[in-house]
């Protein structure tokens, strides 16, 4: 098990093809070669049946009008062996208790015949038509036939058997090309088989190979290498294609990381800047002056607010991406968006917003979590929608989930950022946004939490139409 587990696959795969093919030959030419002997030996028995009718019926029912006894089968015997034996036939007749009674041997080139078997002619003194037996006699197969003398060819009444005798050595001969022939076939085929199954497995594992060599090359860092077996719909060609996937996305979520590290590392050094300024300059004297104190304190503790917020969203975000144990209840959707539009209208800073209500849903879900998305998406719509802007909230049910969408008619997104921002630290270039400065983690935090119930998020904008937060959520 060891040495077949060293094994390359292609050669296990070759071994299996080809022993299956070699099982499967020798089956089919084993049976093929015992259905040509039985046949030759039946012929054989047939034919010597045939040629021996005529000549019993001329020796036993030649007279008319008169049933032959054992008295008349002892009388013609000699002439009825004699006339049944030939260069390759032997006949022995044998009266109704098994004695020999006449032998039809006379030249010495004629077959010696086999002694009678009292296991096989007292099935024919018991009336059995048809026996047939193979002795081995002399270093070669001898075929005997036995066949019941009736004194009628339609009487129960037995009174002799003839026992006929013949070699097979030309049934042999005939057996041994016939084997010799489907050994050499079996082993050209074996052979072809063999050589077949190589090439056919090399070919159907080259793109196998080609995907551990890119696997290798992946290893050492190369993340742009993709394997690419457009014209492979088989296994392989779906391995290699969901591989090319697996590594596509990889190379995104490396890509996303860098981002995210160099994104925080600037988030963490611009306010960090700020303190070091304001305690260089409290630090070379300013503590004297009780306004400029004032003044770089509350800067700082602004900094610091900053901080601790965005350390918050971190580890809120770090959170869900790691965790699945989110608060899940039932939850009625009809209240729940009723409560959160009087909360909501607080916020909106004289924007107004709208309810277009679904049908009466009851949903399963974290209603802390649910509140927290929608407070993200209307301060997004907030900030990017004028003071005389409408925002507008709904809901409906599509089959096994429920769709929310909140939409304004603000601003909108271009195309450009569309496709990063659920990214975090990401904020858009638009130049006309009148967005406050953030974090950049509240939609990240959004699409995060949203997949946290199994959900999924997608936006569409046109830049001066607006832009629509859709997402759905399962409702169990």
């Amino acid at each position: 098990m060891k040495l077949w587990d060293k094994l390359s696959l292609r050669t296990r795969l070759t071994l299996l093809h080809s022993g299956l093919l070699a099982l499967i030959v020798c089956i089919l030419g084993v049976t093929f070669f015992i259905d040509t002997r039985n046949l030759l030996i039946e012929n054989t028995a047939s034919h010597l049946r045939a040629r021996a009718k005529p000549i019993i019926e001329h020796w036993l029912y030649g007279q008319k009008n008169h049933l032959p006894t054992s008295d008349d089968l002892k009388q013609i015997a000699k002439s009825l062996a004699r006339d049944l034996t030939s260069r390759n036939t032997v006949a022995l007749i044998l009266d109704k208790h098994g004695r020999t009674i006449a032998n039809g041997k006379m030249l010495p080139e004629e077959p010696s015949p086999p002694s009678p078997n009292p296991v096989y002619y007292s099935q024919a003194l018991a009336g059995k038509n048809e026996v047939n037996y193979i002795i081995s006699q002399s270093n070669h197969h001898t075929l005997v036939i036995l066949i019941p003398l009736r004194q009628t060819p339609t009487s129960q009444k037995i009174i002799g058997v003839v026992q006929l005798s013949s070699p097979l050595t030309s049934v042999e001969q005939t057996l041994f090309y016939h084997g010799l022939y489907l050994a050499t076939g079996a082993l050209i085929t074996l052979f072809m088989g063999f050589g077949l199954g190589f090439l056919l497995t090399s070919s159907a594992l080259r793109g196998l190979k080609r995907v551990i060599n890119i696997c290798q090359e992946i290893s050492k860092g190369n993340l742009n290498l993709r394997v690419n077996l457009p014209k492979r719909q088989d296994e392989i060609g779906q391995l290699a294609h969901a591989f090319d996937k697996m590594v596509e996305c990889i190379e995104s979520t490396f890509e996303a990381q860098r981002r995210f590290v160099a994104n925080a590392a600037h988030e963490l050094r611009t306010p960090l800047t700020v303190l070091r300024g304001s305690l260089d300059v409290l630090l070379r004297g300013s503590q004297d002056d009780p306004a400029a104190v004032t003044r770089l304190s509350q800067g700082m503790y602004q900094e610091v607010t900053r901080l601790a917020r965005l350390c918050d969203q971190l580890l809120d975000l770090a959170k869900l991406e790691t965790s699945t144990k989110i608060q899940k209840r039932p939850l009625n959707l009809n209240d729940f968006f009723k409560n959160f539009i009087t909360q909501a209208q607080l916020l909106t800073q004289g924007r107004r917003i709208v309810l277009r209500e679904g049908p009466f849903v009851t949903l399963v879900v974290d209603p802390d979590m649910l509140k927290q998305i929608l407070f993200n998406l209307l301060y997004n719509a907030i900030q990017h929608t004028d003071e005389t802007g409408t925002i507008t909230l709904g809901w409906k049910l599509i089959p096994n989930q429920v769709e929310i969408w909140i939409a304004d008619n603000g601003e909108g997104i271009s195309p450009q950022d569309l496709p990063h921002i659920f990214e975090p630290f990401y904020r858009g270039k638009n130049a006309t946004s009148k967005r406050k400065k953030g974090t950049g983690l509240g939609l990240a935090l959004v699409k995060s939490m949203i997949e946290a119930h199994n959900g999924h998020i997608e936006v569409k904008s046109q830049l001066g139409q607006g832009t629509v937060f859709t997402f759905r959520l399962p409702l169990h």
